[in-house]
This record gives structure tokens, sequence and C-alpha cells, in this order.
């Protein structure tokens, strides 16, 4: 698959990171909260550029606010991305006092069969992929994200990413073929392959109706569940509580099958499912999408 990138500004760093790791160890969860509305301001007041490519979500999500109102939504989106991140790095740290109930966990299950195939995890930049991703240690297969190598050295080493489990492994996309063929040894093997669904970074995507209009999302994941037959689960995660989140699973998109085109029809029509499973997300979770790029006008 081939792939453009820009360069493409990064928020966080490792001072920043060590500040809200030691408040989340002097305070509590709760108490490192409260510095995120001081950060989520400056964001708001400072960085004009990230306010417009949020407000293209925001005034899709709430199209009846006012032009104040849309603006503390956005606020509001900085101060809840913040309480993931915050989450994340507790995780990391080996903070266990968050709970984490999953929908979907007996169809989960049913997938798996003494020498079955592995499938397709598609996640999307919401809610914490890395809560969403605990609750799966437990089946006892190893996970492979399917990621760009990461270019911020604060937030891998924060986050704990490729840190070496055995339950987790990273297949970077970098190689010529977007390590499609690490990907699928992995679900032949009957493991599982985790890929975000809702950016293209330039790979290619097919067009889906989100929140009223055309977006282009890729495709790869459905790309590759077509070439080996595995179905995709949908795998979101919401924080619902100071202590708790949701992880659904629930949604089960078989793979597409036919000749080339109808299967490229096929593939087709479960973006557009992925889609409407994300905007189902957003209806009940409005202020966990972090995505913040104008996705309906750039292919990023």
């Amino acid at each position: 698959m081939g792939q453009s990138r820009g360069v493409e500004r990064k928020r966080g760093n490792r001072l920043g990171f060590w500040f809200f790791g030691m408040a989340a160890r002097l305070f509590g969860l709760g108490g490192a909260y409260g510095f995120l509305y001081f950060v989520g301001l400056y964001y708001l007041i400072v960085d004009h550029g990230l306010v417009l490519e949020t407000l293209a979500y925001v005034r899709r999500r709430f199209p009846r606010h006012g032009s104040l109102r849309q603006l503390f939504d956005v606020y509001l989106l900085f101060v809840s991305q913040g309480k993931n991140l915050i989450d994340r790095f507790a995780l990391a740290a080996g903070y266990t006092g968050i709970s984490i109930d999953i929908n979907g966990f007996d169809e989960l299950k049913a997938l798996y069969s003494p020498g079955s195939k592995g499938f397709i995890l598609l996640t999307a930049h919401v809610g914490n992929w890395q809560m969403a991703m605990t609750p799966l240690s437990g089946i006892g297969r190893t996970v492979h994200l399917m990621m760009r190598p990461e270019d911020n050295p604060a937030v891998k080493q924060a986050l704990n990413i490729d840190s070496g489990s055995d339950q987790v492994k990273i297949i970077y996309t970098d190689d010529s073929l977007g390590g499609v063929l690490e990907a699928v040894k992995a679900i032949s093997k009957g493991e599982l392959v985790s890929i975000m669904g809702d950016r293209t970074y330039g790979y290619s995507s097919a067009e889906a109706t989100f929140l009223g209009d055309a977006v282009s999302f890729p495709h790869g994941a459905f790309t590759l569940a077509a070439a080996v037959q595995c179905p995709v689960v949908v795998l979101l995660s919401a924080k619902v509580a100071t202590k708790k989140y949701i992880v659904d699973v629930s949604h089960i998109i078989p793979p597409p099958v036919g000749r080339r085109g109808k299967k490229d029809e096929a593939i087709q029509a479960a973006v557009q499912t992925f889609a409407e499973v994300l905007e189902e997300y957003v209806r009940d979770h409005p202020y966990q999408w972090f995505v913040f790029r104008d996705i309906w006008k750039s292919n990023t």
C-alpha cells in the first residue's frame, strides 16, 4: 500500500508527562485531572490550528450549538483527551484501580476454536486504546499493533509502547508492503492484529458517510480480512467514570467475499458499516473523539 506522509506536529513532551505522572502519584487521578482544565484552556487560546481542525467535528456533532458553545465543546474535548492520557500513564505505571467492563466478550470468545485463525481488531482514535487492549490479555493470544514508527519519543516512553511484551507486539508499517506479510502470518497463527481505521495517513481509502458528510477511511483492514478470510472485530472504549471504562467488542464485521468487483463492493460496504459504528459511538460519547483533524476535507 502506497503512503505519503507530511510533517505532523506532535503535542506532548517528557516534561508534561512527568508532571502529570507526579500529579497522579501525589493527588490521585482526580487531582491530576484538575490541572487539565488550565492546560485545555491554554490550547484553546494558543493553538488556533488545532481548534479549527477540531471544530470540523464539533460543528457536525453539535450543529445546533452556537459558536461560543462549540468552542466550549472543543475545550471539553481537550480536557477529555488529557484525562485519557493520564489514565494511560497510570496503567503503564502499574495502577490497578481502574475497572473495565466489556460489552460483547461472549461473542468475541465464540470466534475462537482450537486451531482457528486469528482475526482483526479495528479501532479508532476514540476513548483509550490501551485500556481497550487490557482485557484481551486474558484471552491468551498475542495482539499485534499495526502502526507507523512512533516519532514522538516522549509519548512512546510514557505510554510504554513496544515494551517487548509477549502479549502485545508491534508491526511497523514503514516497509514496502506496509507490514501486510507480518499481519497475514500472525492471523494464520491464530493471533490478533489491531489496526486504526479512522485516519488514512495517505494509505488507500474508501469513501463513507460519517456525521452527514463524505469522509475517506482506510480500507486496509477489510482488504486484509478479505485476503485471509477472517472477521473484523470493532474494538472501542469509553471512559464513563473517573475510574471506570467500558470496552465494546460487540460489532463483528464478516470478511468481504466475492470476485474482484463484488469484493470491492463488499469492502466499500464494510467501511460504511464501520463509519456507522463510529457514528453511534460519538452519539453516546461525544467528547471522546480524539482525531483532531478535519477528516472531511483532508486525506490524513
